[in-house]
């Protein structure tokens, strides 16, 4: 069985595109297409895919509303955003609703199925352009010493889950690494975000990786 992966997008051409080719790769199955978000949000329970390729700019629902629907309900389904848009605008809501990975629709084959890949073993991938956004949003008046002495108010356990959402992963995992239920990953994250100033775990995770925190 390879990776199931559904298709969502409002353009003909992109999904027959798409479905050519993710159609030839032996570790790709695709389960189902979809042509706005409120199909995408209703067929997940029915297919349970394991990657979504989100298109952002929909009718009905856009992919932004999409992705934060389905990760409120199926925390587990990996999500890359495939997509026109690289600006600040489109790639941060974006990731705030849950997206896992950022693409942009001129990403090279090989590169796409890299990425499904990635994204299906916990990695966050985004694309070079997505991630040069998420840094000038990240505490951008934020001095070094600054973001350092909020990382140094963080518990020993806090700077733990901390580690594991710079890796990518979600509670469910982070709670069977670290041996603690769901629920004190849910306090550990909302003191992490409090303390370090910011709205989501991908902003930390960013502002992780942006200082060196860990070795990752």
């Amino acid at each position: 069985m390879g990776i199931k992966v559904l298709l969502v997008d409002d353009h003909l051409m992109v999904l027959k595109g798409l479905r050519f080719f993710l159609g030839t790769q032996p570790d790709i199955e695709l389960v189902g297409e979809a042509s706005n978000g409120k199909e995408a949000v209703e067929l997940v329970g029915q297919l349970q895919p394991d990657v979504i390729l989100m298109d952002l700019t929909m009718p009905v629902m856009d992919g932004i509303e999409a992705t934060k629907q389905i990760k409120e309900n199926h925390d587990t389904v990996k999500i890359i955003v495939l997509t026109s848009f690289s600006d600040q605008d489109h790639v941060v809501p974006a990731l705030q609703a849950g997206a896992d990975g950022y693409q942009m629709k001129d990403i090279e084959p090989d590169e796409l199925v890299k990425s499904i890949k990635a994204v299906q073993a916990g990695e966050t991938h985004l694309h070079p352009s997505a991630t040069s956004q998420l840094l000038n949003h990240v505490n951008t008046g934020s001095k070094t010493n600054e973001a350092e002495q909020s990382f140094n108010q963080l518990t020993a356990r806090e700077k733990d889950v901390l580690k594991q959402i710079t890796l990518g992963r979600n509670n469910k995992e982070i709670s069977s690494e670290l041996f603690i239920t769901e629920k004190t990953v849910k306090t550990h994250v909302s003191n992490i975000l409090g303390k370090l100033g910011l709205q989501d775990r991908t902003q930390a995770a960013i502002l992780a990786m942006r200082n060196k925190w860990f070795d990752v």
